[in-house]
Protein backbone atom coordinates (compact mmCIF):
# COMPACT_ATOMS: atom_id res chain seq x y z
CA UNK A 1 0.00 0.00 0.00
CA UNK A 2 2.69 2.02 0.21
CA UNK A 3 2.98 2.97 -3.14
CA UNK A 4 -0.21 5.22 -2.60
CA UNK A 5 2.14 7.69 -0.89
CA UNK A 6 2.98 10.67 -3.09
CA UNK A 7 4.45 13.66 -1.12
CA UNK A 8 7.55 14.24 -2.74
CA UNK A 9 7.24 15.98 -6.42
CA UNK A 10 9.70 16.67 -8.76
CA UNK A 11 9.91 20.65 -9.73
CA UNK A 12 9.03 20.84 -13.46
CA UNK A 13 9.61 23.94 -15.88
CA UNK A 14 7.29 26.52 -16.46
CA UNK A 15 7.88 26.36 -19.92
CA UNK A 16 6.26 22.89 -20.15
CA UNK A 17 2.57 23.10 -21.34
CA UNK A 18 0.22 19.91 -21.01
CA UNK A 19 -1.02 18.62 -24.45
CA UNK A 20 -5.18 18.75 -24.78
CA UNK A 21 -6.69 16.26 -22.71
CA UNK A 22 -9.79 14.25 -23.69
CA UNK A 23 -12.63 14.90 -21.13
CA UNK A 24 -14.40 12.14 -19.79
CA UNK A 25 -18.13 12.00 -18.37
CA UNK A 26 -19.36 10.31 -15.00
CA UNK A 27 -17.90 6.98 -14.63
CA UNK A 28 -20.35 4.14 -14.24
CA UNK A 29 -21.53 2.99 -10.55
CA UNK A 30 -18.93 0.19 -9.86
CA UNK A 31 -16.01 -0.51 -7.19
CA UNK A 32 -14.12 2.52 -6.94
CA UNK A 33 -10.63 2.74 -8.42
CA UNK A 34 -8.85 2.81 -5.19
CA UNK A 35 -10.65 -0.52 -4.24
CA UNK A 36 -9.28 -1.72 -7.88
CA UNK A 37 -5.65 -0.46 -7.17
CA UNK A 38 -5.71 -1.96 -3.35
CA UNK A 39 -6.40 -5.31 -4.91
CA UNK A 40 -3.68 -5.19 -7.85
CA UNK A 41 -1.07 -3.59 -5.00
CA UNK A 42 -2.06 -6.63 -2.84
CA UNK A 43 -0.95 -9.12 -6.27
CA UNK A 44 1.89 -7.13 -7.75
CA UNK A 45 3.72 -5.34 -4.44
CA UNK A 46 6.73 -4.24 -6.92
CA UNK A 47 4.88 -2.65 -9.59
CA UNK A 48 3.58 1.46 -9.53
CA UNK A 49 0.61 2.51 -8.74
CA UNK A 50 0.54 5.18 -11.66
CA UNK A 51 1.62 1.90 -13.58
CA UNK A 52 -1.08 -0.31 -12.21
CA UNK A 53 -3.80 2.26 -13.03
CA UNK A 54 -2.85 2.53 -16.50
CA UNK A 55 -3.41 -1.13 -17.19
CA UNK A 56 -6.50 -0.78 -15.21
CA UNK A 57 -7.63 1.50 -17.60
CA UNK A 58 -6.24 -0.55 -20.79
CA UNK A 59 -9.00 -3.56 -19.28
CA UNK A 60 -11.69 -0.94 -19.39
CA UNK A 61 -11.56 -1.27 -15.63
CA UNK A 62 -11.04 -5.27 -15.39
CA UNK A 63 -8.90 -6.32 -12.48
CA UNK A 64 -9.58 -9.62 -13.55
CA UNK A 65 -7.87 -8.57 -16.86
CA UNK A 66 -5.21 -6.48 -15.43
CA UNK A 67 -4.35 -9.32 -13.23
CA UNK A 68 -4.21 -11.81 -16.21
CA UNK A 69 -2.16 -9.27 -18.39
CA UNK A 70 0.23 -8.54 -15.54
CA UNK A 71 0.85 -12.30 -14.63
CA UNK A 72 1.82 -12.90 -18.12
CA UNK A 73 4.12 -10.01 -18.68
CA UNK A 74 5.54 -10.25 -15.55
CA UNK A 75 5.54 -6.42 -15.00
CA UNK A 76 3.93 -3.47 -16.50
CA UNK A 77 7.17 -1.94 -17.53
CA UNK A 78 7.13 -4.10 -20.38
CA UNK A 79 3.88 -3.46 -21.89
CA UNK A 80 4.20 -0.61 -24.43
CA UNK A 81 1.49 2.18 -24.81
CA UNK A 82 0.56 0.39 -28.39
CA UNK A 83 -0.28 -2.57 -26.08
CA UNK A 84 -2.81 -0.62 -23.45
CA UNK A 85 -4.40 1.02 -26.54
CA UNK A 86 -5.19 -1.66 -28.45
CA UNK A 87 -6.45 -3.81 -24.91
CA UNK A 88 -10.03 -2.35 -25.30
CA UNK A 89 -11.93 1.80 -24.90
CA UNK A 90 -11.59 3.87 -22.14
CA UNK A 91 -13.95 2.43 -19.44
CA UNK A 92 -12.91 4.91 -16.87
CA UNK A 93 -10.45 8.11 -16.82
CA UNK A 94 -6.88 7.34 -16.86
CA UNK A 95 -3.94 9.42 -15.15
CA UNK A 96 -3.94 12.86 -16.51
CA UNK A 97 -0.05 12.17 -16.33
CA UNK A 98 0.32 9.74 -18.87
CA UNK A 99 -0.75 12.05 -21.76
CA UNK A 100 1.52 14.89 -21.10
CA UNK A 101 5.04 14.06 -21.95
CA UNK A 102 8.52 15.57 -22.03
CA UNK A 103 11.46 14.21 -23.32
CA UNK A 104 14.51 12.93 -21.08
CA UNK A 105 17.97 13.30 -20.84
CA UNK A 106 18.28 9.66 -22.87
CA UNK A 107 15.77 11.65 -25.90
CA UNK A 108 12.72 9.46 -24.94
CA UNK A 109 9.37 11.09 -24.24
CA UNK A 110 8.05 10.25 -20.77
CA UNK A 111 5.10 11.87 -18.94
CA UNK A 112 5.90 14.87 -16.64
CA UNK A 113 4.51 16.15 -13.26
CA UNK A 114 1.72 18.87 -13.79
CA UNK A 115 2.93 21.51 -11.25
CA UNK A 116 4.44 23.04 -13.84
CA UNK A 117 1.71 23.69 -16.09
CA UNK A 118 -0.16 24.62 -12.75
CA UNK A 119 -1.41 27.68 -14.11
CA UNK A 120 -3.06 26.33 -17.35
CA UNK A 121 -6.75 26.31 -16.23
CA UNK A 122 -8.39 22.92 -15.51
CA UNK A 123 -9.24 20.89 -18.65
CA UNK A 124 -12.96 20.90 -17.91
CA UNK A 125 -16.08 21.78 -20.18
CA UNK A 126 -19.30 23.45 -20.09
CA UNK A 127 -21.67 20.97 -18.17
CA UNK A 128 -19.35 18.05 -17.61
CA UNK A 129 -17.43 16.81 -14.69
CA UNK A 130 -14.01 15.82 -14.35
CA UNK A 131 -13.51 12.75 -12.41
CA UNK A 132 -9.39 13.04 -10.90
CA UNK A 133 -8.00 10.24 -9.01
CA UNK A 134 -3.99 10.82 -9.30
CA UNK A 135 -2.69 12.62 -6.83
CA UNK A 136 -0.16 14.24 -9.47
CA UNK A 137 -3.42 15.25 -11.42
CA UNK A 138 -4.93 16.55 -8.06
CA UNK A 139 -2.03 18.52 -7.01
CA UNK A 140 -1.62 20.04 -10.59
CA UNK A 141 -5.64 20.92 -12.06
CA UNK A 142 -7.10 21.69 -8.47
CA UNK A 143 -5.88 23.90 -5.15
CA UNK A 144 -5.84 20.49 -3.27
CA UNK A 145 -3.06 17.68 -2.20
CA UNK A 146 -4.86 14.38 -1.84
CA UNK A 147 -2.89 11.73 0.51
CA UNK A 148 -4.16 8.59 0.05
CA UNK A 149 -4.33 5.98 3.33
CA UNK A 150 -2.84 8.73 5.44
CA UNK A 151 -3.05 6.77 9.03
CA UNK A 152 -1.56 3.34 9.15
CA UNK A 153 -4.68 0.99 9.14
CA UNK A 154 -5.53 0.40 12.16
CA UNK A 155 -4.86 3.83 13.57
CA UNK A 156 -7.43 4.60 11.03
CA UNK A 157 -10.21 2.12 11.83
CA UNK A 158 -9.97 3.38 15.58
CA UNK A 159 -10.57 6.65 14.88
CA UNK A 160 -13.70 5.76 12.78
CA UNK A 161 -15.08 3.69 15.74
CA UNK A 162 -14.66 6.27 17.89
CA UNK A 163 -16.33 9.06 15.95
CA UNK A 164 -18.86 6.35 15.08
CA UNK A 165 -19.68 6.46 18.56
CA UNK A 166 -19.49 10.29 19.04
CA UNK A 167 -21.93 10.51 16.43
CA UNK A 168 -24.87 10.25 18.48
CA UNK A 169 -23.89 14.14 19.42
CA UNK A 170 -24.42 15.64 16.20
CA UNK A 171 -26.46 17.89 15.49
CA UNK A 172 -28.27 19.47 12.18
CA UNK A 173 -27.37 23.50 12.16
CA UNK A 174 -30.69 26.15 11.59
CA UNK A 175 -30.31 28.83 9.80
CA UNK A 176 -32.27 31.58 7.31
CA UNK A 177 -31.45 31.08 3.57
CA UNK A 178 -33.76 33.72 1.13
CA UNK A 179 -36.64 34.26 3.83
CA UNK A 180 -36.77 30.43 4.94
CA UNK A 181 -35.44 28.64 7.79
CA UNK A 182 -33.44 25.58 6.82
CA UNK A 183 -31.62 22.72 8.06
CA UNK A 184 -28.00 21.04 6.98
CA UNK A 185 -28.25 18.01 5.10
CA UNK A 186 -26.33 16.82 7.23
CA UNK A 187 -24.70 16.55 11.11
CA UNK A 188 -22.08 17.66 12.32
CA UNK A 189 -20.06 19.40 16.12
CA UNK A 190 -16.97 21.74 16.62
CA UNK A 191 -14.51 19.64 18.74
CA UNK A 192 -11.68 21.53 20.65
CA UNK A 193 -9.04 20.45 23.20
CA UNK A 194 -9.86 22.30 26.53
CA UNK A 195 -13.22 23.25 28.72
CA UNK A 196 -11.85 26.90 28.60
CA UNK A 197 -12.09 26.53 24.43
CA UNK A 198 -15.60 24.71 24.69
CA UNK A 199 -16.75 27.86 26.73
CA UNK A 200 -14.65 30.29 24.09
CA UNK A 201 -16.50 28.82 21.66
CA UNK A 202 -20.18 28.72 22.80
CA UNK A 203 -20.16 32.14 24.16
CA UNK A 204 -17.61 34.06 22.00
CA UNK A 205 -18.13 32.49 18.53
CA UNK A 206 -20.85 32.22 16.42
CA UNK A 207 -21.88 29.89 13.06
CA UNK A 208 -24.76 30.95 10.81
CA UNK A 209 -25.34 34.33 13.27
CA UNK A 210 -26.04 32.18 16.15
CA UNK A 211 -24.01 31.03 18.64
CA UNK A 212 -23.20 27.28 19.05
CA UNK A 213 -24.28 24.93 22.01
CA UNK A 214 -22.83 21.44 19.87
CA UNK A 215 -19.07 22.20 20.90
CA UNK A 216 -17.39 19.09 22.62
CA UNK A 217 -13.84 18.08 23.56
CA UNK A 218 -11.93 16.46 21.37
CA UNK A 219 -11.54 12.57 21.86
CA UNK A 220 -8.11 11.36 22.97
CA UNK A 221 -7.95 9.87 19.43
CA UNK A 222 -8.95 12.95 17.55
CA UNK A 223 -6.76 14.57 19.07
CA UNK A 224 -3.80 12.25 19.19
CA UNK A 225 -4.31 12.16 15.08
CA UNK A 226 -4.21 16.59 14.76
CA UNK A 227 -0.75 16.28 15.73
CA UNK A 228 -0.10 14.09 12.73
CA UNK A 229 -2.52 16.24 10.37
CA UNK A 230 -0.54 19.06 11.74
CA UNK A 231 2.76 17.81 10.76
CA UNK A 232 2.13 16.78 7.15
CA UNK A 233 -0.27 19.69 6.27
CA UNK A 234 2.91 21.98 6.91
CA UNK A 235 4.77 19.79 4.48
CA UNK A 236 2.40 20.20 1.91
CA UNK A 237 2.11 23.86 2.38
CA UNK A 238 5.94 23.94 1.94
CA UNK A 239 5.81 21.86 -1.31
CA UNK A 240 3.15 23.59 -2.61
CA UNK A 241 4.76 27.20 -2.16
CA UNK A 242 7.94 25.88 -3.84
CA UNK A 243 6.25 24.16 -6.80
CA UNK A 244 3.82 25.90 -7.41
CA UNK A 245 3.48 29.71 -6.62
CA UNK A 246 5.18 32.00 -8.12
CA UNK A 247 8.77 32.82 -7.77
CA UNK A 248 8.07 30.34 -4.69
CA UNK A 249 6.75 32.84 -2.51
CA UNK A 250 3.52 32.70 -0.27
CA UNK A 251 0.48 34.27 -1.55
CA UNK A 252 -0.63 37.59 -0.16
CA UNK A 253 -2.24 37.36 3.08
CA UNK A 254 -1.28 33.72 3.84
CA UNK A 255 0.38 33.25 6.92
CA UNK A 256 4.02 32.55 7.20
CA UNK A 257 3.72 30.96 10.00
CA UNK A 258 3.38 26.95 10.88
CA UNK A 259 -0.28 26.19 11.02
CA UNK A 260 -1.36 24.36 14.30
CA UNK A 261 -4.80 23.31 14.29
CA UNK A 262 -6.84 24.71 17.53
CA UNK A 263 -10.72 22.94 16.09
CA UNK A 264 -12.16 20.05 14.83
CA UNK A 265 -15.74 19.99 12.55
CA UNK A 266 -16.72 16.91 12.51
CA UNK A 267 -19.53 15.58 9.67
CA UNK A 268 -21.42 12.68 9.20
CA UNK A 269 -22.93 11.68 6.22
CA UNK A 270 -25.18 9.20 6.93
CA UNK A 271 -26.63 7.71 3.77
CA UNK A 272 -26.09 8.46 0.20
CA UNK A 273 -28.37 11.31 0.39
CA UNK A 274 -26.92 13.35 2.95
CA UNK A 275 -24.58 15.65 1.45
CA UNK A 276 -23.42 19.25 1.22
CA UNK A 277 -24.47 22.04 -1.54
CA UNK A 278 -21.59 24.34 -2.77
CA UNK A 279 -19.99 26.57 -0.56
CA UNK A 280 -16.94 28.58 0.72
CA UNK A 281 -15.95 27.61 4.40
CA UNK A 282 -16.12 30.90 6.03
CA UNK A 283 -13.07 33.58 6.67
CA UNK A 284 -14.30 35.56 9.59
CA UNK A 285 -11.67 33.62 12.12
CA UNK A 286 -9.20 31.63 10.02
CA UNK A 287 -8.58 35.02 8.08
CA UNK A 288 -7.32 35.17 4.47
CA UNK A 289 -6.01 32.23 2.40
CA UNK A 290 -6.56 29.70 5.01
CA UNK A 291 -5.54 26.16 5.01
CA UNK A 292 -8.01 23.55 5.61
CA UNK A 293 -6.98 19.52 6.56
CA UNK A 294 -9.87 17.14 5.98
CA UNK A 295 -9.35 14.14 6.65
CA UNK A 296 -12.34 10.91 5.62
CA UNK A 297 -13.29 7.98 6.76
CA UNK A 298 -15.95 5.50 6.65
CA UNK A 299 -17.66 5.22 2.68
CA UNK A 300 -16.15 6.97 -0.10
CA UNK A 301 -17.80 9.87 -1.69
CA UNK A 302 -17.39 12.28 -4.47
CA UNK A 303 -15.61 16.04 -3.53
CA UNK A 304 -16.62 18.31 -5.96
CA UNK A 305 -15.38 21.50 -6.98
CA UNK A 306 -15.83 24.29 -9.54
CA UNK A 307 -13.83 27.82 -9.91
CA UNK A 308 -15.57 30.79 -8.91
CA UNK A 309 -16.80 32.94 -11.62
CA UNK A 310 -16.63 37.02 -11.49
CA UNK A 311 -19.76 38.52 -12.97
CA UNK A 312 -17.28 40.49 -15.76
CA UNK A 313 -15.92 36.85 -16.76
CA UNK A 314 -19.52 36.64 -18.12
CA UNK A 315 -21.78 38.30 -20.09
CA UNK A 316 -25.23 38.32 -18.27
CA UNK A 317 -23.66 37.54 -15.17
CA UNK A 318 -25.31 38.54 -12.00
CA UNK A 319 -25.08 38.69 -8.29
CA UNK A 320 -22.94 35.23 -7.32
CA UNK A 321 -24.58 33.20 -4.80
CA UNK A 322 -23.73 33.44 -1.12
CA UNK A 323 -20.79 31.51 0.38
CA UNK A 324 -22.67 30.21 3.41
CA UNK A 325 -25.89 28.14 0.88
CA UNK A 326 -24.93 24.85 2.34
CA UNK A 327 -28.08 23.10 2.25
CA UNK A 328 -29.07 20.34 -0.69
CA UNK A 329 -32.11 21.77 -1.50
CA UNK A 330 -30.97 25.44 -1.78
CA UNK A 331 -30.14 24.95 -5.89
CA UNK A 332 -33.81 26.34 -6.89
CA UNK A 333 -33.14 29.29 -4.91
CA UNK A 334 -29.35 29.95 -5.98
CA UNK A 335 -29.50 33.22 -8.64
CA UNK A 336 -29.80 31.52 -12.13
CA UNK A 337 -27.11 33.32 -13.53
CA UNK A 338 -24.73 32.64 -11.38
CA UNK A 339 -25.15 28.93 -11.63
CA UNK A 340 -25.36 29.59 -15.57
CA UNK A 341 -21.83 31.38 -14.91
CA UNK A 342 -20.73 28.32 -12.63
CA UNK A 343 -22.05 25.41 -15.23
CA UNK A 344 -20.06 27.34 -17.50
CA UNK A 345 -16.59 26.23 -17.18
CA UNK A 346 -17.83 22.30 -15.66
CA UNK A 347 -16.76 20.82 -12.55
CA UNK A 348 -13.64 18.30 -10.76
CA UNK A 349 -14.30 15.68 -8.72
CA UNK A 350 -12.41 14.35 -6.67
CA UNK A 351 -13.09 11.17 -4.83
CA UNK A 352 -12.52 10.49 -1.25
CA UNK A 353 -11.70 7.43 -0.08
CA UNK A 354 -11.54 5.95 3.46
CA UNK A 355 -8.64 7.05 5.20
CA UNK A 356 -7.80 9.76 2.65
CA UNK A 357 -5.85 13.40 4.12
CA UNK A 358 -6.88 16.44 1.51
CA UNK A 359 -5.35 19.63 1.88
CA UNK A 360 -7.02 22.92 0.88
CA UNK A 361 -4.39 25.13 0.03
CA UNK A 362 -4.67 28.95 0.59
CA UNK A 363 -6.26 29.83 -2.67
CA UNK A 364 -9.44 27.27 -2.35
CA UNK A 365 -11.33 29.02 -0.20
CA UNK A 366 -11.50 32.73 -2.20
CA UNK A 367 -11.41 30.82 -5.59
CA UNK A 368 -13.53 27.73 -5.55
CA UNK A 369 -15.98 26.56 -4.21
CA UNK A 370 -16.55 22.86 -2.70
CA UNK A 371 -19.48 20.54 -1.80
CA UNK A 372 -20.09 16.76 -1.37
CA UNK A 373 -22.39 15.63 -3.96
CA UNK A 374 -25.28 13.31 -3.35
CA UNK A 375 -25.20 9.80 -4.55
CA UNK A 376 -27.08 7.24 -6.08
CA UNK A 377 -25.44 4.59 -4.67
CA UNK A 378 -22.57 3.64 -2.14
CA UNK A 379 -20.37 0.90 -1.40
CA UNK A 380 -21.08 0.09 2.39
CA UNK A 381 -17.71 0.38 4.48
CA UNK A 382 -17.42 -2.40 6.63
CA UNK A 383 -17.23 -0.58 9.81
CA UNK A 384 -18.43 2.88 8.79
CA UNK A 385 -21.69 0.98 6.99
CA UNK A 386 -23.33 3.79 4.79
CA UNK A 387 -21.84 6.41 6.61
CA UNK A 388 -19.03 8.70 6.15
CA UNK A 389 -16.77 10.78 8.95
CA UNK A 390 -15.30 13.60 7.85
CA UNK A 391 -12.95 15.69 10.44
CA UNK A 392 -11.83 19.65 9.17
CA UNK A 393 -8.97 20.81 10.80
CA UNK A 394 -8.53 24.43 11.01
CA UNK A 395 -6.28 27.33 12.61
CA UNK A 396 -8.18 29.60 14.58
CA UNK A 397 -6.14 32.78 14.53
CA UNK A 398 -5.80 35.05 17.99
CA UNK A 399 -5.47 37.79 15.93
CA UNK A 400 -9.34 37.25 14.87
CA UNK A 401 -11.16 36.33 18.49
CA UNK A 402 -14.87 37.96 18.21
CA UNK A 403 -13.30 40.33 20.75
CA UNK A 404 -11.19 41.91 18.00
CA UNK A 405 -13.60 41.83 15.14
CA UNK A 406 -16.17 44.64 14.06
CA UNK A 407 -19.63 44.33 15.51
CA UNK A 408 -22.49 45.05 12.89
CA UNK A 409 -25.18 48.10 13.69
CA UNK A 410 -27.78 45.77 14.95
CA UNK A 411 -25.07 44.28 17.23
CA UNK A 412 -24.12 41.35 15.76
CA UNK A 413 -20.28 39.90 15.03
CA UNK A 414 -19.62 41.23 11.30
CA UNK A 415 -18.41 38.51 9.26
CA UNK A 416 -15.68 38.23 6.89
CA UNK A 417 -15.77 37.88 3.01
CA UNK A 418 -13.86 38.10 0.13
CA UNK A 419 -14.86 40.35 -2.81
CA UNK A 420 -15.84 37.96 -5.87
CA UNK A 421 -18.22 39.69 -7.79
CA UNK A 422 -15.91 41.90 -9.97
CA UNK A 423 -12.83 40.61 -11.42
CA UNK A 424 -11.37 44.19 -10.27
CA UNK A 425 -11.99 43.81 -7.00
CA UNK A 426 -10.46 40.29 -6.06
CA UNK A 427 -8.26 40.10 -3.50
CA UNK A 428 -10.00 42.75 -1.81
CA UNK A 429 -11.78 41.78 2.00
CA UNK A 430 -14.79 43.47 4.25
CA UNK A 431 -16.71 43.14 7.00
CA UNK A 432 -20.03 42.67 6.58
CA UNK A 433 -23.92 41.74 8.69
CA UNK A 434 -24.72 38.15 9.11
CA UNK A 435 -27.85 38.75 10.95
CA UNK A 436 -30.09 38.40 7.89
CA UNK A 437 -29.36 34.58 7.64
CA UNK A 438 -30.21 34.01 11.43
CA UNK A 439 -33.68 32.85 11.64
CA UNK A 440 -35.91 35.59 12.75
CA UNK A 441 -33.41 38.28 12.63
CA UNK A 442 -32.99 40.89 9.39
CA UNK A 443 -29.98 42.37 8.80
CA UNK A 444 -28.53 45.99 8.49
CA UNK A 445 -26.38 47.45 6.23
CA UNK A 446 -22.80 47.43 7.97
CA UNK A 447 -20.23 47.49 5.83
CA UNK A 448 -16.24 47.69 6.41
CA UNK A 449 -13.18 47.23 3.99
CA UNK A 450 -11.02 44.58 5.88
CA UNK A 451 -7.00 45.54 5.60
CA UNK A 452 -4.14 42.64 6.55
CA UNK A 453 -0.78 42.81 6.70
CA UNK A 454 1.08 40.18 4.36
CA UNK A 455 0.76 37.74 6.81
CA UNK A 456 -2.73 38.05 7.17
CA UNK A 457 -3.14 39.57 10.34
CA UNK A 458 -5.76 42.78 10.90
CA UNK A 459 -3.36 45.93 10.99
CA UNK A 460 -5.62 47.20 13.42
CA UNK A 461 -4.06 44.29 16.03
CA UNK A 462 -1.16 45.59 17.94
CA UNK A 463 -3.06 48.81 18.93
CA UNK A 464 -6.39 46.46 20.04
CA UNK A 465 -4.38 43.82 21.71
CA UNK A 466 -2.57 46.77 23.31
CA UNK A 467 -5.46 48.01 24.93
CA UNK A 468 -6.86 44.51 25.59
CA UNK A 469 -3.47 43.79 27.38
CA UNK A 470 -3.96 47.22 29.22
CA UNK A 471 -7.49 46.17 30.22
CA UNK A 472 -6.82 43.13 31.73
CA UNK A 473 -3.91 44.58 33.64
CA UNK A 474 -6.25 47.32 35.27
CA UNK A 475 -8.26 44.14 36.29
CA UNK A 476 -5.71 42.62 37.80
CA UNK A 477 -4.54 45.61 39.91
CA UNK A 478 -8.29 46.07 41.20
CA UNK A 479 -8.20 42.43 41.90
CA UNK A 480 -4.84 42.78 44.20
CA UNK A 481 -6.62 46.35 45.96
Amino acid sequence: MEAFFHRKRRRVSQDEEPKPIQQLSDPPNEDSTDIKLAILLSLFPAVKQDELLDILVSCDGSVESASEMLSAQGSAATISTKKRAAAGPLGMQTSLSSHILTKAEDGTLKPINHLGARKKAPPTKKGKTLHLYSPEDIAAYTPCTIIHNFLPAEEANKLLLELLDESKYLTRSTFQLFSRTVQSPHTHAVYVSTAEEQRQQMSDYTYGGTYSSNVRQATPQLRSVSREVQTVVNEEVQNRIRDVYPDGKKLQYQSSKQWKPNAAFVNCYDGPAESVGYHSDGLTYLGPHPIIGSLSLGVSREFRIRRIVAEDEEEDGKEEESEDIKTADSKPLQNQAASARADAQGQISIHLPHNSLLVMHAEMQEEWKHSIAPAQTIVPHPIAGNRRINITYRWYRDTLHPRYTPRCKCGQHAILRCARRKQESRGSYMWMCYAGYTPGKEGCSFFQWAEFDDDGDPVWDKKIRLEDYMRQLRVQLNNIE
